[in-house]
């Protein structure tokens, strides 16, 4: 049984039980002499996309010392440290096989009445996915944290276990590039395993990269992804009339979410992105805006762009959901010298414009 210790305000914390391995966990996590280091900017990307896609404030790399829970990267969280008792992370690295979820703190004895839960930062949701070195010690998690609480849904919780992953290989591969480049002179092996390891380290990051521009529900181009495959179609077209923006709007999907709940809403999105992904002209030309907005973009004449988003329109209104669904369509023309801020900022007018005309319809840009 986990043991307990009294708080200020006569609360009781429990704190966590040590690992069996805690001797070979602690001398795993020496080995990588990370500890106290300056921030890494790999580390704080991985840190980015989990608080991204899990949509949290606060996302880290907890790293677990003898005595204190120190973190290596961190996002909406001002302290370095906490002590080791407090740290949920030292609860989560006790079954380093799965990920620890707690939806709710306050109904959780392990942290209902902790520090961090009752004042600053106001822990109301936990999940995190242990770091896991080479000879199975559990070094840390990489985790996300809110101040309400909340459930991750599958994609989510899959993506968090995903980037723990990349988070472990990163720390060994770190590890290893760090002792070959001390003894990069002794040896040619040595250098070539050290050209070996920055190989893996860059298919690594080629990982991480389509990581941010892909969605993590549909599988479909992020916006930062589209607006990339924007500006190419623009070099390569010398007359801009003939590329189109659409913005494309789930009529209702809010609805769908109350009545019928989120994994419903998560089966709609999925159907629709399906159906687009069969209209889109090139591999870059759809993508999921956010929330229920999808983008596509077009190389063709006005006309031939408005008719295929008509196409798309009818296509998605006859989808076998099981459900009534259509969607409302902007449309905008890139013009000369704008940029394509300014061209989906037209084509958001026009979605608008359209869905105060009574949905399920595609309406131009004004002036195109």
């Amino acid at each position: 049984m986990a043991s307990t210790r009294p708080t200020p305000g006569n609360r009781v914390v429990q704190k966590p039980e040590i690992p069996a391995n805690e001797a070979a966990r602690l001398a795993a996590l020496r080995s990588y002499d990370i500890l106290d280091t300056a921030p890494e900017k790999d580390f704080d990307d991985l840190v980015a996309i989990a608080a991204a896609i899990c949509d949290v404030p606060t996302a880290l790399v907890s790293l677990i010392d003898a005595d204190r829970q120190w973190f290596k990267s961190r996002i909406g969280m001002a302290a370095s440290e906490t002590p080791r008792e407090l740290a949920f992370c030292a609860h989560a690295i006790l079954e380093p096989n799965r990920t620890m979820v707690v939806p709710d703190t306050h109904n959780d004895a392990r942290f209902a009445d902790s520090p961090l839960v009752v004042d600053d930062p106001n822990i109301r949701f936990y999940a995190g996915a242990p770091l896991i070195a080479p000879g199975g010690e559990a070094l840390g998690t990489l985790c996300v944290i809110d101040r309400q609480p909340r459930e991750l849904r599958q994609h989510q919780y899959i993506a968090l276990q995903a980037l723990s992953t990349q988070t472990s290989r990163l720390l060994e591969l770190r590890r290893v590039s760090r002792a070959l480049a001390r003894q990069l002179q002794e040896s040619d092996w040595y250098e070539h395993k050290l050209l070996q390891y920055q190989s893996e380290l860059e298919a690594s990051n080629a990982d991480l990269t389509a990581l941010t521009r892909t969605d993590p529900l549909t599988g479909l181009p992020n916006r930062r992804a589209f607006a990339l495959a924007l500006e190419q179609a623009l070099a390569r077209h010398e007359a801009p009339a003939t590329l189109h923006v659409a913005v494309l709007d789930i009529d209702h999907f809010k609805t769908i979410n109350d009545i019928h709940g989120h994994p419903e809403g998560d089966r709609v999105l999925l159907a629709v992105a399906e159906a687009l992904r069969l209209y889109a002209a090139a591999p870059g030309g759809v993508a999921r805006y956010g929330g229920e907005e999808f983008l596509m973009m077009f190389e063709c004449g006005q006309a031939q762009a408005q008719l295929q988003c008509e196409y798309v329109r009818e296509a998605v209104a006859n989808l076998p959901v099981g459900l009534p669904l259509t969607i409302s369509i902007g449309l905008a023309t890139h013009r000369a010298g704008e940029d394509t801020a300014a061209t989906f900022a037209r084509a958001d007018q026009a979605l608008y414009a359209a869905k105060r005309g009574g949905r399920n319809r595609v309406v131009v840009a004004e002036g195109d």
